[in-house]
């Protein structure tokens, strides 16, 4: 069994997976409910460099592909010239005549009188054609590869732009979550400065040993220590987003505010997502396509060890007056058909089938690889964010534990009954389960991403789609697909 017929048979669907219906990529990024990552997203759309030159790829594909279509039909030029001849008279055909004996002294003798020098200027306006009569296919199949490599190059495109758009979310996020651990860690250490003060005045009045005192002051070094890290990570995640929106900190600054929210309040999941979305990942298919392409390569290849059968003429009008052009006497054409059949090429031909064959068995397996690579990984996120969102449900419960148990402790420091080291003690504590939490949220998003990712978009039907909205494919003006093809 060939091998790109073992790889077409996709499962049913994914593990846990029971929806059914019709599904359609969409502007997937809106999952995460954030105007600002909308905005983000947009800009990056707009500017980015990588889309920029994916979009030029598309345009040469589909030049390349005009070019081979063009193949199958005639070729006309038009063509025009003006031939100006002037030679000796005793010169080229004069001089064999005279020794034919048919010279000037024949032609004297009859009263004729040749002139020292003979010349004529002619004129010709017409046209050639070529057409090469496609009984094997080879030209057509050419064509269709051209075009197939032309749909694969449109899917690489696709593919850069999941790309870009997944690094800028994944961006972002790591943003959102780095600014959030700044302030918390600001708000830590402030609480350790305080415990510090507070464990420093025990010593002193003899209510706490030394070790006591020591570990506050190694907690507050350890938490300033750790700010630095966090800001050097925010620097490093802010200059890879300028890269993507292809400027500079100024036009980040644009468009990020300083104050960002970081919500894990996402659009659930739907209860099963089935295998066929995998049509819509532009790897599978670019691979798919690139297979396609293969295949009709072969079929071009082989050809070419059969005779070609051409045509070719042409026709116009010669006159040495440029006023006789439009006499009908003046005009001319011509026509020959050629057969013309390989003889000995030492083997060229046949090793081109070879080597075409051979690249057909290449693709045929980087699409099963393609395939095989897209339901593990489908099944591997939708394994992922289900464990990221019980981990997150895990740390929001002992966050609501956490404050819960900061309001008791103000609660009793308030009311005489507890004292400041405590209060200072939970105050801590919240804000660890807070940065933990802001930690797990970035995870989730994450999980999240690498699901749109995998399937190649969004799985909810669109709007648009359903209304019988058309959608094309990018073009260097607008370098954006639709909302369907996403």
């Amino acid at each position: 069994m060939p091998l790109a017929d073992q790889v077409t048979d996709l499962p049913e669907e994914f593990i846990d997976s029971k929806a059914t219906g019709p599904y359609q990529p969409l502007e997937w990024w809106k999952a995460f409910a954030d105007p600002v990552l909308d905005q983000i997203v947009e800009a990056v759309l707009a500017s980015n460099f990588d889309l920029e030159q994916a979009v030029a790829r598309v345009d040469q594909a589909r030049a390349r592909a005009r070019i081979a279509n063009a193949t199958m039909l005639p070729l006309v030029q038009p063509a025009a010239g003006i031939n100006d001849f002037e030679m000796p008279t005793n010169a080229g055909i004069g001089a064999q005549l005279d020794e034919l004996g048919l010279g000037p002294e024949l032609t004297q003798s009859f009263g004729l009188t040749l002139p020292d020098r003979l010349g004529l200027t002619m004129y010709s306006f017409g046209a050639e054609f070529s057409y090469e009569l496609d009984f094997w296919g080879r030209n057509r199949n050419d064509a269709r590869a051209a075009n197939a490599a032309r749909l694969a190059s449109e899917s690489d495109y696709l593919m850069v732009r999941i790309g870009v758009l997944s690094e800028t979310v994944r961006t972002y996020l790591e943003i959102v979550d780095l600014r959030e651990q700044r302030r918390l860690a600001g708000e830590i250490i402030e609480i350790l400065r305080d415990r510090e003060s507070f464990t420093e005045s025990r010593y002193d009045r003899g209510l706490s040993d030394s070790s006591g005192l020591y570990a506050a002051r190694r907690n507050l070094r350890d938490a300033q220590a750790r700010l630095p890290r966090v800001e050097a990570m925010l620097a490093n995640a802010e200059g890879r987003l300028w890269v993507l929106l292809g400027g500079y900190s100024a036009d980040l600054a644009g468009v990020l505010p300083d104050s960002l929210s970081n919500s894990a309040a996402l659009e659930p999941v739907p209860p099963g997502i089935p295998a066929g979305l995998l049509v819509q990942r532009p790897d599978v298919s670019a691979a798919r396509q690139r297979m396609e392409a293969a295949r009709f390569t072969v079929g071009a290849r082989r050809a070419d060890l059969l005779p070609s059968l051409s045509l070719s003429g042409s026709i116009g009008l010669q006159s040495p007056d440029s006023s006789e052009w439009f006499d009908p006497d003046q005009w001319f054409h011509n026509l020959s058909l050629n057969l013309l059949g390989p003889a000995f090429q030492g083997k060229r031909l046949r090793n081109n089938v070879a080597m075409a064959e051979a690249r057909l068995k290449e693709a045929a397996a980087a699409y099963g690889h393609s395939v095989i690579t897209a339901v593990s990984e489908v099944e591997t996120s939708l394994a992922g964010l289900q464990a990221s969102s019980r981990r997150h449900q895990l740390l929001a419960s002992f966050l609501e534990e956490a404050q819960a148990e900061t309001t008791l402790q103000e609660q009793r420091y308030v009311s005489g009954v507890g004292n400041y080291g405590d209060l200072l003690e939970a105050t801590q504590y919240q804000l660890g389960a807070q940065s933990v939490l802001a930690a797990a949220q970035r995870e989730l998003g994450y999980a999240r991403l690498a699901l749109h990712r995998a399937l190649g978009g969004a799985w909810t039907a669109d709007e648009r789609e359903a209304s019988g909205q058309n959608n094309t494919a990018p073009t260097s003006a607008s370098p954006v697909f639709a909302a369907t093809n996403e």
